[in-house]
């Protein structure tokens, strides 16, 4: 009776071949839930308690991206003990590659992204280094292109074929689409060549501000008022920046300007009162004061000075100190700054 029942058949498939099947992927399905639970788990604790080992990371990378692929696994090896019609074999069979390459893919650049990560971190970050860690994005998308074309050629399309395809689409796209590859490519050019990085105040042309993010397309900009400015790569590639945060030291030059009945004696010490003003402020290097010029209201003298550093407000903060030194030393000494005057002339009519 029991015979009977096994011998029974439904769908080319008799109860008995169900039955194995089902013992199967029930089998299949315990050891790929065995060895998430037993071996993943305990592995991620014992990684998390010892330094220098197999990263918690790298586990977690693991087991999100290959263990659907395990699952199924266990379904196909189950469906390979039935009959099948070729329509629905092949589904299941297709249905599987498409499952694992994109597994295979995702490891591959969870594995990638994370031997960045743990390079960067295991020692101090070099140019070189941030450049790998900026172009992921780029080496992402080159991975998926690969892992694409690998599993076409799996679903049994010509490739060669699809290549062509994609060479002359990509012609027209690249036509199409000037500008974001012309971002691009500029994106590529800041990352190698780095003309500013995170944290940098620069200008360009009429812009100022912090930069707060470089992104494929665009760079923000924090700028002093508040706003953030959104620029594309390719404007701020073919524009002049001026990077302050790199700059070590500031020149300043300024001007002096007294009165034109200033003594002979009083102009001879202008150039040493600015000097010992200038040398007696810290983080400072006077470079030269002189008489310039005769002008049309005032006797005018150059300043020249360089501050340490690339601190905006320590510029200000010490252009302030000699701005009220100056003041202070020139009243004790009594030599007048100069300011425009004008002088009307009156003539009585003659009567």
């Amino acid at each position: 009776m029991l015979q009977d029942i096994m011998n029974q058949v439904f769908f080319q498939n008799s109860v008995e071949k169900y039955l194995i099947s089902l013992s199967v992927f029930v089998i299949a399905f315990m050891v790929v839930k065995l060895f998430e639970s037993a071996v993943l788990s305990r592995l991620k604790t014992w990684a998390g308690t010892i330094t220098g080992k197999i990263d918690v990371t790298f586990l977690s990378n693991l087991e999100r991206t290959l263990l659907p692929a395990l699952y199924y696994g266990s379904f196909y090896l189950g469906s390979r003990s039935l009959t099948l019609n070729n329509s629905l074999s092949k589904s299941i069979d297709m249905l599987g590659i498409v499952i694992l390459t994109i597994s295979v893919i995702r490891f591959i650049v969870a594995a990638v992204d994370y031997a960045l990560e743990h390079v960067l971190n295991m020692k101090e970050s070099t140019d070189k280094e941030r450049n790998f860690k900026a172009i992921m994005p780029i080496l992402k998308v080159i991975i998926w292109a690969i892992g694409f074309i690998f599993l076409l050629d799996n679903l049994g399309f010509q490739i060669s074929a699809v290549v062509a395809g994609l060479g002359i689409g990509g012609i027209a796209v690249a036509l199409a689409a000037q500008a974001l590859l012309g971002d691009l490519f500029s994106y590529v050019a800041i990352v190698f060549d780095r003309p500013f990085e995170l944290g940098d105040f620069i200008t360009i042309g009429e812009h100022a501000g912090t930069i707060e993010h470089i992104g494929i397309k665009t760079t923000r900009i924090r700028s002093l008022g508040g706003e953030q400015l959104v620029l594309s790569n390719s404007d701020l590639t073919n524009s002049r920046i001026q990077n302050f945060k790199r700059m070590t030291n500031r020149r300043i030059l300024f001007k002096l300007r007294v009165m034109y009945h200033t003594s002979s004696q009083q102009l001879q010490d202008i150039p040493e009162i600015v000097k010992q003003i200038i040398e007696n402020i810290e983080d400072t290097a006077f470079d030269r004061a002189h008489f310039t010029a005769f002008g049309d209201y005032s006797l005018d003298f150059d300043v020249v000075y360089y501050v340490i550093g690339n601190d905006y407000k320590k510029y200000m903060d010490i252009q302030q100190t000699v701005n009220l030194a100056l003041k202070k030393e020139f009243e004790q000494r009594n030599i007048e700054f100069a300011y425009l005057a004008k002088t009307l002339y009156l003539q009585n009519p003659i009567k």
